[in-house]
Parts: C-alpha cells; structure tokens; sequence
C-alpha cells in the first residue's frame, strides 16, 4: 500500500495526540504556529525556530565634545567598536556634540582635566544661554576649531539622516589627527572622510548648513538637549542609558560598553 501523505497522516492522528496533552486543541502540524500554542502543547522543546519577540534596545545617548581627548578615545575606541560588534536592532546611538560649551560672548574658555573634559564654573562664564543681535554665539572648552567640528558634526548628521551613514564618517573625523582638517566645511577640496565613507552626501550641503543659520539653530537645539540633562551633566563624555546616568553606568560603559550593552539587553 502507498504511504498516506503527511498532511492526511497528521489528520488522522491529531485527535489522538491532541488528547494526550491536556489544554491543547491543536493538531500537531499547528503546535509550533505560535507561542502561545506551543505552550498550550508542551511543545517548546520542538519548535526550536519558532520566533520570539524580540527585546527592546537599548538606547544610549553620548553628550560629547569633538576635540575633548577623552570624548575621542570614549567614541573610537568603545562606542564605534561595540556599535560594528552587535547586530542591528540591539542597540541605538544618539550622539549630541556640544558638551561643556556656552553661549554669549566675551573671552571665556575653561580648560579640560584629565582624563574628562570636566566643566568649570567661574564668574567669567555665562551659565544661560543668551542669543546676541539675533545669532547664537558659541565659547567651546578647546577653542574656536571645537565650536567647528561640533558643527560639522551636526550639520553631518542633519544632511545624511541615517545613522549607519553618518556614524563611520564621525569616526573617521575624531580617529584623525585633526577633526576639522578631516572634513573642513569651507574647503573646496575633495573630502577625504566623506569619500571613504559616505560618498554619496554633498559636502557643499554640509558647508551651506555650518556657514548659515541652519547649523546655529541646531546647534541651539544641542545646548537645549544639554542643559536639560538630569543629572547635570559635570563633565564630558557623559553617558545617558535608557534615560538614566549614573556614576556606575558611566564608569561600567568607559570600562567595556560591549559587555554592559550585552548585560542590558534582555
């Protein structure tokens, strides 16, 4: 006699098996359909490719200054490396160049401490944000080139939008040896990060935002991001997880933020 074929066999015996397993009122072929029906089943041992939801990634957001030695180190060396290493949907970057920088004018300029680019308080700074004839005027922790590469960096994510775009060319800024050299936004040169990187964004568009008002309303918006950190932010790199920073955080995410990553995501 020819065999049944196996939808007819699985037919047949389904009252049967499903008899057998007490709250299940599913024929076999359907135990591994969902969840829910393999638990019903007692079949989670053989539905070993049935899909589970998958769990929320972790959000990390990285308060930072582009000529800040440790804010560099901090983002070559951990976050770039850890963001190639996990597969997508594990963890999610928002970067905010800004970091300890103020508005208004006047000759002020505090010096980072090692290791952190720590922010100082002193008479000469201006704590609130002030917009002078109309224009943001910025005073960075490292000078007039800073206030550059955090525009740079800005108008960069603004044009390109996607992260997976942008984020190889920051590290390829801050991994050189000079951030604003590495992709000068008023150079008619070719580019050289953006050609290894992201060949496909206009540079002239990137310049256009950091010369016009564009890049100072964004970089407004980074100030307005920065100062509404709770806690205060006391220095740069300063690490937001899920919401939250906390002086563990920060030391397990500068430590290895590969292992904390893994240890976050459930």
């Amino acid at each position: 006699a020819a065999p049944l074929p196996l939808p007819l066999l699985l037919a047949l015996l389904a009252p049967a098996l499903a008899g057998a397993v007490p709250g299940c009122d599913y024929p076999p072929h359907l135990w591994c359909s969902s969840p829910e029906i393999a638990v019903a089943c007692q079949a989670e041992s053989r539905c070993a490719n049935l899909s589970r939801p998958a769990a929320a990634p972790v959000e990390l957001s990285l308060f930072y200054e582009s000529l800040c030695p440790a804010c560099r180190s901090f983002l070559v060396q951990e976050l770039f490396t850890t963001w190639l290493l996990l597969p997508p949907g594990i963890l999610n970057i928002t970067l905010v160049p800004y970091g300890n920088a103020q508005v208004g004018a006047g000759p002020r300029r505090c010096r980072g401490r090692s290791p952190r680019c720590h922010r100082l308080h002193s008479a000469l700074m201006v704590p609130q944000e002030r917009n002078d004839s109309g224009k943001w005027q910025f005073e960075c922790q490292h000078g007039p080139e800073e206030c550059l590469g955090n525009m740079i960096e800005t108008c960069l994510m603004h044009e390109a939008k996607d992260f997976n775009s942008y984020f190889p060319v920051i590290f390829c800024l801050e991994s050189g040896s000079s951030v604003t050299k590495n992709l000068e936004a008023v150079c008619p040169l070719p580019i050289p990060c953006l050609q290894v990187y992201a060949p496909q964004l206009d540079g002239s568009r990137i310049a256009a935002c950091v010369q016009g008002d564009t890049g100072a309303a964004l970089m407004h918006r980074n100030a307005q991001l920065t100062e509404a950190l709770d806690p205060p932010h006391q220095y740069v790199p300063w690490v937001v997880i899920d919401g939250k920073h906390t002086d563990e955080l920060q030391a397990q995410a500068q430590a290895s933020l590969l292992g904390l990553i893994c240890r976050l995501y459930q």
